[in-house]
């Protein structure tokens, strides 16, 4: 079933399937009639003739003229099963036989309705203001033998005004239908759009989280795997503490990688799971790389930490915790000073050094992918990013990051 099209059509007029399903179409491209159709054609066929039998004896046509008149009636109900197909044309062509045949008469108010319908309003506008511009000279020459001139004039004006706008209203009423159609079509596809863009942007900040979680948790485990590769003959002690170093980041990094599952399957964002970290858990975080056998001087200059808000607290965390990954993947060995300062007004600055690693380091794949969602997330939290190589050959990444009163 198609959008707004009812699986039983024969109750709608084959105008408006045509509207709704343009596959629908009969012969040459011509919607086929429905049930409704053929009854309302009927209807109009039968007035049509109704209306001829009781003009066939008019006394005012004169007798040579009836054959004539009966004929073009005839003809005039017959083109009634036409009107649909050539509403225009009908219509035109009624205006010259309307003159001369009375029995016509019906045949011209169904045509003329059924061009209100179907076709726009200049049509119907120019044919009906055709046709009031003939009652009067129709009546002149064929007078109303009970009712005087103006009377006979007037009570048709208004029928022809009464057939046009219903015609206009039946019209309306469709196209107002098809509108709201349009409508509900446009909403659905825009929801749908919305929905979308919702769940890209949703995979891309689940994306951001699993290379700011994980990649800090398997990088610890790649360099003391790395260690103990290339120094077998290390004292047992370094070898178990590498060793526990290696097994407790993977198991924090499968942790991590549960709970992020679990996010994407409860479709609870960043409320699932553990408490998500903020400034306050900057401490462990370097306690962590120390353990690892980082450098790392952290200079913290936030007085109360725990009134940074939530959001801005988890940047800054990511930040620290992605800048450290890449400082000991680049440079290690070298000492790291992270400095977080800032007030509320001023803002949140969180800035990680590292000087120039003493000897050349293997270049690591996927380099910068980090830096630029750190970039992203920093302008999403309404702050800035910038990174760089200083003059003595080290790097810093800076971020800032609005801090509200």
């Amino acid at each position: 079933m198609l959008y707004g099209l009812p699986r039983r059509r024969w109750y709608l007029p084959s105008a408006v399937i045509a509207e709704l399903d343009p596959e629908a179409g009969g012969r040459r491209g011509r919607p086929r009639r429905t049930v409704r159709d053929w009854a309302v054609d009927f209807g109009c066929f039968t007035l049509a003739v109704l209306i001829a039998l009781t003009m066939v004896h008019d006394p005012q046509t004169p007798s040579w003229l009836r054959p004539v008149d009966t004929g073009l009636g005839a003809l005039g109900c017959a083109a009634v099963w036409f009107r649909r197909r050539w509403p225009l044309g009908l219509a035109l062509a009624m205006i010259p036989v309307g003159l001369v045949s009375s029995t016509s008469g019906g045949v011209g108010m169904i045509a003329l309705f059924t061009v209100a319908v179907h076709r726009p309003f200049k049509y119907s506008a120019w044919i009906s203001g055709v046709e009031l511009a003939i009652i009067p000279l129709y009546y002149w020459l064929r007078p109303d033998p009970d009712l005087p001139y103006l009377a006979v004039v007037a009570v048709t004006v208004l029928l022809t005004a009464t057939v046009v706008g219903w015609g206009l209203f039946v019209r309306s009423k469709r196209q107002l239908m098809l509108s709201l159609r349009d409508g509900a079509r446009r909403a659905e596809t825009e929801a749908a759009l919305r929905a979308e863009q919702a769940q890209r942007l949703a995979r891309e900040s689940i994306a951001r989280e699993m290379h700011d979680v994980l990649a800090h948790r398997l990088t610890l485990l790649s360099v003391h795997a790395g260690a103990l590769e290339f120094r077998p003959d290390a004292p047992q002690e370094e070898i178990a503490r590498a060793a526990g170093v290696i097994r407790e980041s993977a198991h924090d990094a499968l942790q991590d990688l549960r709970e992020i599952i679990g996010v994407l399957r409860a479709g609870d964002g960043e409320e699932a799971g553990r408490p998500q970290p903020t400034l306050a858990a900057l401490d462990a975080l370097v306690a962590e790389c120390r353990e690892a056998g980082m450098k790392v001087v952290l200079e913290h200059r936030v007085a109360e930490p725990s009134t940074v808000p939530a959001s801005v607290g988890r940047t800054a965390y990511r930040v620290a915790q992605e800048a450290l990954t890449n400082a000991r993947k680049h440079a290690p060995g070298t000492e790291v000073t992270v400095t977080v300062a800032g007030t509320p007004g001023d803002g949140l600055t969180v800035t990680v050094r590292n000087p120039a690693p003493p000897r050349d380091v293997p270049h690591v794949p996927g380099s910068g992918q980090g830096l630029i969602g750190l970039t992203e997330r920093a302008t999403l939290a309404g702050g800035s990013l910038d990174h760089g190589t200083g003059s003595d050959g080290g790097f810093r990444v800076r971020a800032w990051l609005p801090w509200t009163v």
